[in-house]
């Protein structure tokens, strides 16, 4: 296990909750889903900019069910198609009716919620997105609700990022939310990867679908703890939030996507349970 200076976050041995069988091509799936709300709500891949406003009209009230939550962070006007709405709202779709199809948890199922770091609405859901790293950025009062968000139970995904240099932002971006916690490398041993699908190595080394580089993963442990509980997990020179969006479009390797699927599931299993 390769430590970085600095982040946290505790890993806790915990029974497998489900056991699959092998899983079957996913996008058949997908392919037979009510998925025509791919085509109404929103555009692919964003497209409203850093308008927070315009994303969260496609937001649902609190019910009670899984919902994917993204979190929005500004970018400095960087486009109409600013890197933590990557993949909106197709990935998340397509994840939900996975989830759906594969386990007992009941997801809302069309598509999840855009929050702010610093939304009091982030307490509600056990799971939090966040993509390209590269760019993110906070002000005090996020720092604050998020780091309580996640010392208080809550699990944040980090993902669509490559190279040394995303990587070490995003270690410093940790340290400022998670103090005095260190960012550790995972390896397939970790629970994580067998909380749903029992995975081995050779399902986690998976490329990043455009940026190159072997994926690694990541870690922030509770009290630093290594047997205690994974707060935080980062998806370093991998994407599988493009890997879902792109699953149904014959645009990425259906094994490569299966294989996205499988880290969502267990990372969304893992949380829950821990």
């Amino acid at each position: 296990m390769t430590v970085r200076t600095r982040h946290p976050v505790t890993r806790r041995l915990v029974a497998r909750r489900l056991a699959t069988g092998v899983l079957a091509t996913l996008l058949t799936l997908l392919a037979a889903a009510d998925l025509e709300g791919q085509r109404g709500r929103g555009r692919r891949g964003g497209g409203f900019g850093d308008d927070l406003g315009a994303y969260q009209e496609y937001n649902t009230p609190y019910t009670g069910e899984f919902t994917f939550v993204r979190l929005y962070y500004r970018t400095g006007g960087r486009g109409w198609n600013p890197g933590w709405s990557h993949d909106w709202p197709v990935a998340e779709r397509n994840f939900g009716e996975i989830m759906d199809a594969l386990t007992t948890i009941g997801p809302r199922r069309g598509g999840g919620n855009v929050l702010a770091m610093d939304d009091p609405d982030l307490f509600k859901f056990p799971v939090a997105y966040l993509s390209e790293p590269g760019d993110w950025g906070m002000n005090e009062a996020e720092a604050d609700n998020l780091s309580n968000y996640l010392r208080k139970g809550g699990f944040l995904i980090i993902d669509d990022m490559g190279g040394q240099r995303d990587l070490d932002w995003t270690e410093q971006v940790l340290g400022v939310l998670l103090p005095g916690l260190e960012l550790v490398e995972l390896d397939v041993s970790h629970p994580i990867f067998d909380s749903f699908f029992h995975l081995e190595q050779s399902n986690i080394e998976m490329p990043h679908p455009y940026r190159g580089g072997m994926a690694s993963y990541w870690g922030v442990f509770e009290d630093n703890g290594p047997d205690g509980r994974l707060m935080v997990i980062v998806n370093h020179d991998n994407d599988i939030g493009d890997y879902m969006e792109w699953s149904d479009r014959g645009f990425v390797p259906i094994a490569l996507s299966n294989e996205a699927y499988k880290l969502g599931v267990n990372y969304v299993v893992y949380a829950l349970t821990h």
